[in-house]
Formats: structure tokens, sequence, C-alpha cells
């Protein structure tokens, strides 16, 4: 792993970040880009926002990019652009929750202060046959305490993306390597014969079904997006949309929402659907083609005409997946 076996706090940080719930072979495709584009805490501090967002494009979780680009802001305005390496205070910046204090510090400072994510959990609940389950307020409480009971003194960082590494790749959720961890003699879920049975299930919360209606309009090549409102997506783009409540018309909301952005266009239902699923979200999504009738009165600060395969720009998921399936139905165009 590219960030492995260095000790800059920026490139670790960096790391941490794009890792919390994204995959590893996910990160690893964006890691370097996104350090090229920003090579230094201070380069990223001066960007711009939009620029951030557009890098960090793909990744998902924008709430991520948003809290590290302000947290960078924080350290060149409070910290005279170093990363603090005391707890107390890394712990105060944008974003910065106990698993990533824990982890670039220990990595980049040894400060001998534990980490927990699943795979740390799961490690420990197996090891000690523990009953708890890190999704849970209670059961986290006692992982953390555990977690903080057995961090050396010496080596810390080493010792927890060892503990990261030993979750990720033998103690796995389902077929634990057991005969291959070097833990197995003194495990206690191994001894009792039941490591399926650590860490216990919880359950899930269940998705919430919505339907979503999005409206393509295309101009010489470009699709006209959006820029989203809302905490959730706050600044990204994505064709004109609107959430569908139950028994409502699409082609009527759809109008409704033009209209708002002063928008003056057709619409016309093309039968597809796509599926989107957003945190516990189950989205139904259908796709409508508008033919713009005029420009006049838009909100062009809210708009945007966009080539989502060829412009660095910060799109929903969603968006990317709508222009996609359009590009692909249409050889040579967008819808």
């Amino acid at each position: 792993m590219p960030w492995r076996g260095i000790r800059d706090p920026y490139r670790i940080w960096v790391s941490e970040v794009m890792l919390q719930q994204t995959q590893v072979d996910t990160v690893r495709r964006y890691y370097a880009a996104f350090l090229g584009r920003f090579p230094t805490l201070a380069a990223l501090a001066r960007a711009r926002s939009n620029d951030v967002l557009a890098a960090w494009a793909g990744l998902g979780y924008y709430r991520r990019a948003r809290n590290l680009h302000e947290a960078a802001r924080c350290v060149v305005r409070e910290h005279d652009g170093r990363v603090p390496c005391v707890p107390e205070l890394f712990s105060r910046l944008p974003g910065v929750g106990r698993y990533t204090t824990g982890a670039v510090l220990s990595i980049a400072f040894d400060r001998p202060l534990p980490v927990l994510d699943g795979n740390v959990a799961r490690v420990l609940s197996r090891l000690y046959a523990l009953k708890a389950a890190v999704r849970e307020p209670r059961g986290a409480r006692r992982l953390w305490a555990l977690a903080g009971s057995v961090v050396p003194m010496r080596r810390p960082g080493d010792w927890n993306q060892a503990l990261m590494e030993l979750g990720a790749t033998v103690c796995v959720p389902r077929r634990p390597r057991c005969e291959a961890c070097p833990l197995a003699r003194w495990c206690r879920a191994r001894a009792l014969g039941r490591v399926a049975a650590y860490p216990p299930v919880v359950a899930r919360r269940a998705p919430v079904r919505m339907r979503r209606a999005v409206v393509l309009i295309e101009r010489r090549g470009r699709l006209l997006m959006v820029r989203r409102e809302g905490a959730l997506l706050e600044g990204l783009w994505e064709p004109p949309g609107v959430e569908l409540k139950k028994g409502e018309s699409a082609r009527v909301a759809l109008q409704c929402e033009l209209r708002r952005l002063g928008v003056k266009a057709r619409v016309e239902p093309t039968g597809r659907t796509l599926r989107h699923t957003i945190t516990h979200r189950a989205i139904e999504v259908e796709v409508w083609e508008g033919n713009l009738m005029s420009r006049a009165g838009m909100r062009f600060k809210k708009l945007g005409w966009i080539d989502c395969g060829r412009e660095p720009v910060a799109t929903t998921a969603l968006g990317r997946k709508v222009a996609t399936a359009s590009r692909a139905r249409r050889p040579g165009g967008l819808v």
C-alpha cells in the first residue's frame, strides 16, 4: 500500500480519511492522484472547494473531503501549517474523531494511542471471546477500552497497522484463516470452537425505499447539471431532479423543479429506470429527457453545462451513473 512505511502526517491523514467506508482497492486508484494535485497540506489549504471535491469525485461520502479541506485550513491558520501531534489539539480539527486521531498520531508521531475499526474490533472480539459489536455504543466502549489496554508504548503505529492488516487478511468475517494467524494459540474463540460467533451480528437498518425522477437536457454534447443543496450532497452536480411523493406525477414534479431553476423545457419519459443506493436509502430513479425551449431566466449560479466524461467536476454518484447510461445508449452523444 503506498501509504505504508511513511511518516508524513499529512499523507497518512489523507489515506486514513480515504479508507473510511471505502475499500482499499478503490483508495489505491485515488490516493496518488489526490496527492499529485495537493502534494502538501499547504497546497490543500490553498485549494478551492470545487477543486477538492472534483479530485475526490468517485470516492463518495464527500463530507470527508470537505472536512479534510477545512481541517487543512485550520492547521495552516492555527498551527503554523504543522499537523499537531497532541491528541487534544488534533482531535479538535473538523472531521477528526477518535479513530483518525489514533491512526495518524500513532503512525506519524509514535503516540501510544489505540485504533478501532471493523477489522480491529473483529480480532479483539475473537481473541478475548468478547460479545461486543463496534456498531453498538456499549460494545464500542468495551472494545475501545480493550484496544487501549493492549497498545504498546514502542512502535504503536506498527502495532495498530498490524492489527488492521490481520483483520483484513487473516481474521476475516467468513472463513477466517486461523491456521495462518499468529495469535491462534491465544484465541479464546478458537479454543471454544466458536470463531463464527464473534463478534455478534448486529441487525442492519432496514432500507428506506424512495422514488426520484431526473431529466436529461443536452446541449452541444453537455448535460445540464444543477448543484445540489443540503448537508448530504451539498455542492455536487447532477441532472435536475426531484424526489417523488407517493402517487405524485413525475412530469408535473419535474416541470415545477425546472421552473424553480428558471428553465423552460418540455419533458418526456424514456421508460428507463435506474437503481441507486446511498447510505440507507434505496432509490428507484425514473429517467426523463428534456427539450430546452428557453434559457432566459436560468439561475446560472446553480446550473452548468457539463460533460461528465471529460471535465473534472464533482458529480454525485447518481449523476455519473445517469450520464454513463446515457452515453452508452447513444454512441457519440450524451443523450
